[in-house]
C-alpha cells in the first residue's frame, strides 16, 4: 500500500494530504487532489488510523477491504499513500499529541511538501480534531522550512455536525473548481461505498453532490470544494 516517494524536480507543488482515516481524502478533497495531479503536482497521502476500529477478530477482513479501497481510490485520484500511523480509530484523543505529530513530521521530512491539507479543527469527529492540531504542530513555522501553505477541509457528517459554541466553525476562504474532476471524486467515493449512506444523509452521494454544488454556487461555479487557508507564506 505504501510507496517510496519520488522527488519533485519540476517547478510544481508537492502536496501532502494528512487525514485521520482513509476515505477522508476522497470525501473532503477528492476533486482537488485530481486537479493537482492534472496540473502536474505530486500528491501524497498519510492516514493516522485504519478507519475501522479496534483491530483483531471480526475487524480483520474489514481492515483489508478498507486498505484495498484506499489503494484503488488513490489510483483514481492520482494520490500516492506513504507510511502513516496506526492509532486507535475514533479514540485518537487517548494518544499523546506529540506521537501523532511525529508521524506527520516523518512524512514532512520525507517528501518536503509545499502545500499541506488536513482536517478542519471545527469538526465533531475527535480524530479529525486531533489530526488537525497535530498537523499544525508538525508544520509550525520555523527557519529553513519549505512549505508555503496549510489548507483545512470539511468532511460531510463531521464538520457540518459541529457547532460554533463547541467546535468553532469552518469558514472557507478558498474555493477550488472541481467541475472537470467531479467524476474522479465520485469514482473514488464509490471505492468506499461501504462508508456511504443513503440520502438524505449528508454523506450520501446525493448529499456530497449537493455540497459541491452549494460551494460552487457560493462563488459562481458549478462544483467546488471549499478550504480554509490557515497559514500562507510567500518565500
Amino acid at each position: 500500500m505504501k510507496k517510496e516517494p519520488k522527488m519533485n524536480t519540476e517547478n510544481r507543488h508537492t502536496v501532502l494530504v494528512v487525514v485521520a482515516h482513509t476515505d477522508d481524502e476522497a470525501l473532503g478533497l477528492g476533486g482537488t487532489i485530481a486537479k493537482h495531479v492534472e496540473n502536474g503536482d505530486i500528491v501524497y497521502g498519510v492516514s493516522m488510523t485504519d478507519g475501522v476500529g479496534a483491530k483483531g477478530g471480526e475487524n480483520d477482513e474489514e481492515i483489508k477491504i478498507r486498505a484495498q479501497a484506499s489503494i484503488n481510490a488513490g489510483k483514481i485520484l492520482g494520490l500516492t499513500w506513504i507510511e502513516g500511523g496506526s492509532f486507535p480509530d475514533n479514540a485518537m484523543d487517548t494518544v499523546p499529541l506529540l506521537a501523532v505529530a511525529k508521524v506527520i513530521e516523518k512524512a514532512k521530512s520525507l517528501i518536503k511538501p509545499t502545500i499541506v491539507y488536513t482536517h478542519s479543527s471545527a469538526d465533531l469527529n475527535v480524530d479529525h480534531r486531533v489530526v488537525s492540531q497535530a498537523t499544525l504542530t508538525a508544520f509550525r513555522p520555523q527557519p529553513n522550512e519549505v512549505w508555503e501553505e496549510i489548507r483545512t477541509f470539511e468532511i460531510a457528517s463531521a464538520t457540518d455536525y459541529g457547532h460554533k459554541s463547541i467546535t468553532n466553525i469552518f469558514y472557507p476562504n478558498l474555493y477550488v473548481d472541481i467541475k472537470h474532476t467531479w467524476d474522479k471524486k465520485l469514482a473514488a467515493l464509490n471505492e468506499y461505498k461501504m462508508e456511504m449512506r443513503d440520502e438524505p444523509h449528508t454523506r450520501s452521494f446525493e448529499g456530497l453532490e449537493n455540497l459541491a454544488k452549494h460551494r460552487g454556487n457560493q462563488v459562481g461555479l458549478y462544483y467546488a470544494e471549499a478550504f480554509e487557508i490557515i497559514r500562507k507564506i510567500e518565500r
